[in-house]
């Protein structure tokens, strides 16, 4: 037998038992983050729900950005509302001191 088939098939066998384990990814924004970065974070995001990972959505808040947290709260919504295609919102946005939290999950 040839040695490559042989370490090949040891790989395969190995292989054929696991599954794939669900991890948690997140994606952290900022309310003055620009649409591309924005868009380009989402795309990460598909990704990582197509892949059968959780994507949690951080809204980070610094200094007077707290005063405004409806922006925030604008940029959470628009992610949420292109990811919702792709994923189902397990625990909906909350605001934890100083970052808005939110977890989707993926489709099935």
């Amino acid at each position: 037998m040839d040695f490559g088939k042989f370490k090949y098939d040891k790989k395969k066998k190995r292989e054929k038992g696991k599954t794939h384990q669900t991890k948690l990814k997140e994606i952290r924004v900022r309310p003055k983050t620009g649409d591309h970065d924005i868009n380009f974070k989402v795309k990460q995001a598909i990704n990582f729900l197509e892949h059968n990972d959780k994507v949690q959505v951080t809204v980070l808040f610094r200094g007077r950005e707290n005063a405004h947290v409806d922006e925030g709260r604008k940029v959470m919504e628009g992610i949420i509302a292109q990811l919702s295609e792709h994923g189902k919102i397990e625990s909906m946005p909350s605001q934890q001191s100083r970052r808005m939290i939110c977890t989707i999950a993926p489709n099935k």
